[in-house]
């Protein structure tokens, strides 16, 4: 594609770049920027892919003077991830008590983040906070430079993004240092794939298996974020001659589907089997699961994180901020079979 990229020679693309790659008129570039009627669906859509590829955004001077009034901050979340909705009822609470408001654009199967993070670059946004993304470091860099951003249960080292998330190597040794000393000694772990936090949770199971002197019966599966990967590890292991104890799942939603298989095999939880969970979100405290978990304590992390947004919107430093995560024990773990 021909055009006027920020890359090159240093020059930052323009609208009217943007008019002459597409062949159309700079009006009408500004029709589709600023979301008015005017332009069809696939002019629309053109523009916008052109745009993003060019690296376009509207100019700066402008749009700080429009940030200046506008009290607003960009969140990406995924849909269908529950803790991801508790974050965002908390993140609304920290923002307006801060008289900033928040404007939201989701991730689901269907919608990719880098339309849900473009969608935010339209908006008024003073700040996007990105919870749990998987953006690849060019993209995060490059969304850096356009303007403040944070991650939410995510680690990076990119330069100039924010970063707040919870201790994962410290939650799963919490999870299993509680099912140890119930007396579990076989205990597996149905990691989250590579979801953000799932290298370091794997660490940790196996780094805290070993600190208890039971690595020889550590057993990591590969899972995910949903019910169906939970349940499909779940009946992996007890397919097992022996099957474990006790199961540490990746996330609360995993852990549903590992209760699910248990409950129609007509295992008792936590009589043969033990269950962790991981993210202390609403699923985890309905009443008929009541299920032990490691609580990142949503409120805190939202509260950091619009904090942390609105440091670099004022211009300070990006910095990491890691909490220690706890546990909160309810009806799914108890001691291992024919432990006293």
């Amino acid at each position: 594609m021909t055009g006027v990229t920020e890359e090159a020679g240093g020059t930052r693309p323009t609208m009217a770049d943007v008019a002459r790659a597409a062949g159309i008129s700079t009006a009408l570039v500004s029709i589709v920027m600023r979301g008015v009627p005017g332009a069809s669906e696939a002019t629309r859509k053109r523009v916008l892919k052109i745009a993003d590829e060019m690296g376009y955004v509207p100019d700066q001077r402008a749009r700080k003077l429009r940030q200046s009034s506008s009290r607003l901050l960009g969140v990406t979340f995924e849909l269908q991830q529950p803790f991801h909705g508790d974050l965002v009822e908390q993140i609304y609470a920290a923002a307006a008590r801060r008289g900033y408001d928040v404007t939201l654009s989701a991730v689901a199967p269907s919608r990719e983040e880098s339309t849900a993070v473009g969608a935010l670059l339209r908006e008024r946004c003073e700040a996007a906070i990105l919870l749990g993304s998987r953006l690849g470091t060019e993209e995060l860099a490059r969304l850096a430079r356009r303007g403040p951003t944070l991650l939410v249960a995510r680690h990076t080292d990119v330069p100039g993004v924010g970063v707040v998330r919870g201790d994962d190597k410290a939650g799963v040794a919490l999870a299993v240092d509680h099912l140890a000393a119930l007396g579990h000694r076989h205990i597996a772990h149905i990691d989250g794939a590579g979801a953000p936090g799932s290298s370091d949770r794997r660490l940790g199971f196996l780094e805290a298996m070993g600190r208890h002197g039971l690595q020889d019966s550590a057993e990591v599966l590969a899972g995910g974020l949903t019910e169906s990967a939970g349940a499909q590890g779940m009946r992996y292991l007890l397919a097992r001659e022996t099957p474990p104890t006790a199961v540490v799942a990746f996330n609360d939603r995993c852990a549903t589907g590992v209760l699910d298989v248990l409950g129609r095999e007509g295992h008792a939880v936590p009589g043969e089997i033990s269950v962790v969970g991981y993210d202390d979100s609403r699923l985890a405290k309905f009443p008929h699961v009541q299920m032990t978990t490691v609580s990142q304590d949503a409120a805190r992390l939202a509260e950091a994180a619009v904090s942390g947004a609105l440091d670099l919107v004022a211009g300070r430093e990006a910095s990491e901020s890691v909490f220690a995560p706890h546990l909160v024990e309810r009806a799914t773990t108890g001691p291992a079979p024919g432990h006293p």
